[in-house]
């Protein structure tokens, strides 16, 4: 079974920042001749990387609430041209809504089980996916969602 990562998607206000973010990056690579994967830096490495690259997702919490996912490909260890330890997330460009659950601001990234894991924003749920964000929150929070 795949282990998940969670970790705050800093200074990003919705999903759609996110995909915007992403697509910024991807347009980035391919001008550079670059392989098309979304990377993310992290300071540590995951001790259960094997766990994670078998199926695993990165999850962003943005703005207090478990949002997206993103597939994780593969974690490549290394050292900045300072010498420090560093760690690649690669995953695949494609930011996946999920259902919104509410999550408290953490350091870092923490482990994530399936178990765990909202279920993606399918095509049953595309009237939610297509709602504003402040909408949705709204309306969850009134136990609407």
């Amino acid at each position: 079974m795949p282990l998940h990562l969670i970790k705050l998607a800093v200074g990003c206000e919705s999903v759609k920042d996110l995909k915007a973010w992403v697509a910024e990056r991807m347009a980035a690579a391919k001008k550079k001749e670059l392989p098309l994967h979304h990377i993310h830096i992290t300071r540590m490495t995951p001790k259960r990387s094997d766990e994670i690259v078998a199926g695993g997702s990165l999850y962003w919490v943005i703005r207090g609430e478990i949002a997206a996912r993103e597939k994780i490909i593969a974690i490549e260890p290394f050292r900045d041209k300072d010498g420090i330890g560093r760690c690649r997330l690669v995953m695949q460009p494609k930011v996946i809504a999920v259902s919104p659950r509410p999550m408290r601001a953490f350091q870092g990234w923490r482990y994530f089980t399936p178990d765990a894991a909202p279920p993606d924003l399918g095509k049953a749920a595309a009237s939610i996916a297509a709602m504003p964000e402040p909408l949705r929150r709204e309306l969850r929070d009134l136990g609407l969602l």
